[in-house]
């Protein structure tokens, strides 16, 4: 089983696979089964180099076929596009199932090694879930991911590093965005960043203009995509919980369980746990792309599809751009940073867990949000608070911001041992000289956007 969200790769590494090692490549389309059966018959003719039409009546009889292309050595028989095909032959899945069947003959003969991909993540999952029939037959699973930032720094061809993290905080790891849908056009450098964003995700002639919206109309089982798209808005508008995206959709927190379950099944969203708050869950876009759509194109769409001075609207709607998208996503590539990359000395341990919580602040009445905790393993085999961080992408940290996390660090210490809490600043700005000072004298552990993308592991 082979999966992902679109555009990652999938077909790309399947094909590479059959030229390497002779094997079979089929992708489905969305037919009926009558002619994605004929389809596969041409394929199989072709690939097996028969001088007789090949002609497959039912199911049954072509994936009998697919087990008999190879008896003789490992082949790879690939069927892409799989969802397409059970779409129009429900009873496919159990088909596979009972032409795998431990003890058939046909099985024991065969050398065909079926790999099967899709991009809908919900229905990929599905297949191998619970009682589901396939469940038990696959031997491996693998689900093709995005480029980490870093990647996709090598992947775009740029070395700077606020560069990088822009560009990325737009496109994020997807391959076939610099490819297919820019045709390699990269920004130059910093200057070129906003023309670089006007000519591709802000131009409606460009294909990665609409592909926000096309990520989520593929997914099958959305009924009603309005709902989806404004749980979607919800969350790049700031509101991480349940309770805040329901009240910014205007429904109850149960009407919309079900659509935060889907668009997570899909890929599209994610869950994470507020580490000091465990019955808190906090949900994340998980791709930048659709971050950018919802918080920055979308409120706008009208006006960026005329095409009508969208320098100046730019111009005027960057603010979204650093406050929704860019502001998070520094975040997030911080939080990636110490779970990949950070050594266990940076904080004294290793890392075993990494994500981000909230902290009351009884006295002053209010709530600290903390971008970046840290959780390791002290050399006894106890789990430790070895870190709170804050995350600013345009702030030169100081004084203020190293007393804040000190306030923060107080406060965690009637429900933690934070004997060896270390204070983190992340900037992609730089840092004031008393923030340097209080770094010498180990008081604070500071990491720029240079850190975050050296390849140096002890930095």
């Amino acid at each position: 089983m082979v999966s992902g969200r679109r555009r990652q790769g999938k077909t790309f590494l399947l094909e590479a696979l059959c030229e390497a090692t002779g094997g079979f490549y089929f992708a489905a389309d969305q037919a009926t089964e009558a002619e994605s059966l004929r389809n596969l018959a041409g394929a199989v003719a072709e690939f097996s180099g028969s001088s007789l039409p090949i002609r497959f009546d039912d199911w049954r009889q072509a994936v009998d076929t697919l087990l008999a292309l190879s008896r003789e050595r490992e082949l790879p028989v690939v069927v892409d596009e799989f969802p397409y095909l059970v779409k129009s032959s429900p009873g496919l899945p159990s088909i596979i199932q009972a032409a795998l069947a431990p003890r058939r003959a046909e099985r024991l003969a065969s050398r065909s090694r079926l790999l099967l991909c899709g991009s809908a993540m919900s229905f990929m999952g599905s297949l191998l879930a619970g009682t589901a029939p396939l469940r038990g037959r696959a031997g491996l699973e693998l689900i093709v991911p995005t480029l980490d930032y870093r990647l996709a720094a090598q992947f775009w061809g740029i070395e700077d590093p606020r560069l990088a993290l822009l560009v990325h905080a737009i496109v994020g790891g997807t391959p076939a965005y610099r490819r297919e849908f820019v045709e390699d056009d990269t920004p130059a450098d910093l200057a070129d960043f906003d023309d670089w964003v006007l000519r591709t995700a802000l131009n409606p002639s460009s294909p990665l203009f609409r592909e926000p919206r096309y990520l989520l109309s593929e997914e099958p089982g959305l009924r009603d995509p309005g709902l989806y798209h404004s749980v979607l808005a919800a969350v790049a508008q700031g509101n991480s919980t349940s309770g805040g995206i329901a009240s910014y959709v205007g429904r109850k927190t149960s009407d919309i369980t079900h659509p935060l379950s889907v668009l997570e099944d899909c890929g599209l969203l994610r869950r994470e746990p507020d580490l000091f708050r465990g019955n808190r869950m906090i949900y994340r876009i998980s791709e930048p792309l659709v971050t950018f759509y919802q918080a920055v194109a979308r409120p706008d769409w009208t006006k960026w599809e005329r095409a009508r001075d969208s320098a100046r609207l730019w111009k005027r709607r960057r603010h979204r751009f650093e406050s929704n998208v860019l502001g998070p996503h520094f975040e997030e590539v911080c939080r990636n940073w110490v779970a990949d990359y950070a050594a266990d000395t940076v904080f004294g341990g290793p890392i075993t867990r990494v994500g981000s919580g909230m902290v009351n602040d009884p006295v002053s009445k209010t709530t600290h949000e903390v971008d970046v905790v840290v959780f390791g393993e002290l050399p006894d085999g106890t789990e430790a608070l070895l870190s709170v961080g804050e995350a600013k992408w345009n702030d030169v940290m100081g004084s203020g911001h190293i007393d804040r996390l000190r306030r923060i660090r107080d406060l965690l210490s009637t429900k933690f041992d934070t004997t060896h809490t270390r204070l983190a600043c992340y900037s992609g700005a730089g840092f004031m000289p008393a923030a340097r000072a209080a770094s010498d004298r180990g008081e604070v552990v500071l990491i720029d956007s240079d850190a975050l993308y050296s390849s140096d592991r002890e930095r």
